[in-house]
């Protein structure tokens, strides 16, 4: 019987070991995840959950309801020891414990990549996890309830600003449904007014979306402009110090809600690895998903997804490689399931081939843009394109029915704005009025 463990549980390893619970037999192979969170998050849907159009639990798909025959173990990884096959993992409960395998799979992901801009790290907030996504929620419905009861002044208007830092697919749809989320608000607040609202994308390329072409992204500009969206192109973050917003060509204005989507990189934790990485800090492999040293299979090591390097072999990834999305990492670990079922049983393996199949975004309700190759979708259509597929995409019918069940009482019931931010101190009330011993 052979070990395998699987170091992240996000789409690349929740997915490969899915596929493996069904390849092996339970002779065949142990199969062992290790993740510090209990659940996979579907990050397309990240945007959606922000602007209410998605509960934040219907995103999020367990490990140990889905994944059976799986030994789930939720802590975190602190050292691989490939050359000895050991590994270290600390417990969500502070307790260390090691473990030995025969099969390792690295897909521990990648975390949101920062620069050393002043304010950056104490005051702006990333969006790779559900748990970011509804800070964002609760911060913009908070700032709201605060700025009605206050006079037209800096104070509102710092509490109405609203700054996303980064102009990919993650950061044009979050900031689109911010613009549409805040222009929804206003029917529940009569004392503010569309124009005390400021939405600001900070870019530092000259264009926005390099997945599509410079037509299309130009007309998300057109289109966010015309929602009263600005987009500051040629731009950099110089300081976010305190909440004050300074920009590289003098701008300077003050924000309680700054969003970092600008890039990502591989999760820190391959650096206490002995497994080869490229020059990106990425775990370098081969096309048949295998860990590669110097053109060679390291054996008994496999890795998939944004934590990993691998070819793309159909010509289109950015230098060489596989771009790190939703579309690469499922496809990786089912492909990465099935060759490591078939290494194991002795039999051959396929390299990973996939060709893009095009770039869908939401840009709020009832809008969007899709393009795959010269073909390109505007607006309504292209909005129904993007929760067709991101829909039908979303791991396990259980979860397709709640988000498509969430879609349609939105859609008569209109969306919720109950903010929960108060969670965050959930026994502040006990607290306050419980009885204490006298003393």
């Amino acid at each position: 019987m052979q070990k395998i463990l699987i170091i992240g549980g996000g789409y690349a390893g929740f997915y490969t070991a899915f596929k493996l619970e069904k390849y092996l037999t339970g002779d065949e192979a142990e199969i062992t995840l290790v993740d510090p969170l209990p659940y996979m998050t579907y990050q397309p849907f990240l945007p959606e959950v922000v602007a209410g159009a998605i509960e934040a639990r219907h995103v999020a798909v367990s490990h140990r309801r889905h994944l059976k025959k799986t030994n789930i173990i939720n802590g975190k990884m602190t050292k691989l020891n490939h050359a000895e096959k050991s590994a270290t993992v600390e417990l969500n409960s502070g307790e260390a414990i090691a473990l030995s395998y025969d099969q390792v799979v690295v897909t521990a992901g990648a975390v949101s990549r920062t620069f050393p801009i002043p304010g950056v790290a104490d005051n702006a907030i990333g969006l790779k996890t559900v748990e970011e996504a509804v800070e964002i929620r609760n911060r913009i419905l908070t700032n709201f309830d605060k700025a009605a009861s206050l006079p037209a002044g800096p104070a509102r208007d710092r509490l109405l600003t609203f700054v996303v830092v980064g102009g990919g697919f993650a950061g044009i749809e979050v900031f689109a449904e911010m613009r549409n989320l805040a222009s929804y608000l206003l029917r529940y607040y009569p004392t503010l007014e569309f124009k005390d609202t400021h939405l600001h994308l900070i870019e530092a390329m000259g264009r926005i979306m390099p997945e599509v072409s410079q037509e299309t992204s130009e007309w998300v500009l057109a289109d966010l402009d015309k929602r009263g969206a600005k987009v500051h192109l040629n731009t950099q973050l110089v300081s976010a110090e305190n909440g004050i917003i300074e920009l590289s060509t003098g701008e300077k204005f003050e924000s309680d809600v700054i969003v970092w989507t600008a890039g990502v990189m591989a999760s820190p934790f391959v650096k206490n690895t002995d497994l080869p990485l490229d020059e990106r800090g990425r775990i370098a492999a081969l096309p048949t998903l295998q860990v590669n040293r110097d053109g060679v299979a390291v054996e008994g090591a496999w890795t998939a997804g944004d934590v990993s390097a691998v070819p793309d072999l159909s010509g289109g990834g950015v230098g060489g490689f596989c771009v790190p999305n939703a579309q690469h990492a499922v496809r990786q670990g089912k492909l990465l399931a099935k060759n490591l079922a078939a290494n194991i049983r002795k039999e051959g393996i396929v390299e990973y081939k996939h060709k893009n199949m095009g770039a869908v975004a939401g840009l709020g309700l009832y809008n969007g843009v899709f393009q795959s190759g010269k073909i390109v979708l505007k607006g309504f259509i292209a909005w129904c394109a993007h929760r067709g597929y991101h829909g039908l995409a979303m791991p396990m019918g259980e979860r397709k029915i709640r988000v498509f069940g969430g879609w349609l009482a939105n859609f008569f019931l209109r969306r919720d704005i109950v903010s929960i931010a108060a969670t965050k101190q959930p026994r502040a009330a006990f607290e306050t009025w419980a009885s204490r011993p006298k003393a």
